[in-house]
């Protein structure tokens, strides 16, 4: 997924405030979940939802306005009632800006308790994962 970014995304320091990479990870989520046809109304049907249940980011350099960005994501593993995720962003010239680690729970739409993971959803894990 590429986004650009905007001038309300930039903090006193003249570059992206290390709050929004969550965000921009949190649209990358999304966007991977749509491309594997797993949109969260889909989900939702399936009886789970996600909700992060650990978010670990390392930044490495400063996004600045109007830099192109791409955010990559990959589902690493699944457990029981958990996702391990990996992201990345990338900025000009494939610069490496950032890279997290997110640990998703599939929970019950209905009651907020964890639930397996869905089948579509533990079949999209890297093989041996």
């Amino acid at each position: 997924m590429e986004i650009v970014v905007r001038c309300t995304e930039i903090d006193i320091n003249g570059h992206v405030n290390n709050a929004k990479y969550l965000e921009y990870y949190e649209w990358g989520r999304e966007d991977w979940f749509e491309q594997q046809g797993l949109d969260y109304h889909t989900l939702k049907s399936l009886g789970a939802v996600t909700v992060v249940a650990r978010a670990e980011v390392d930044y490495h350099q400063a996004a600045r306005q109007n830099d192109r960005l791409t955010i990559t994501t990959w589902l690493e593993r699944t457990g029981r009632t958990s996702l391990r995720m990996r992201q990345r962003i990338t900025g000009p010239f494939g610069a490496l800006v950032s890279e997290a680690l997110f640990v998703l729970v599939t929970v019950s739409p209905d009651t907020g308790k964890p639930v397996l993971v869905p089948e579509p959803l533990r079949a999209l894990a890297a093989p041996g994962a």
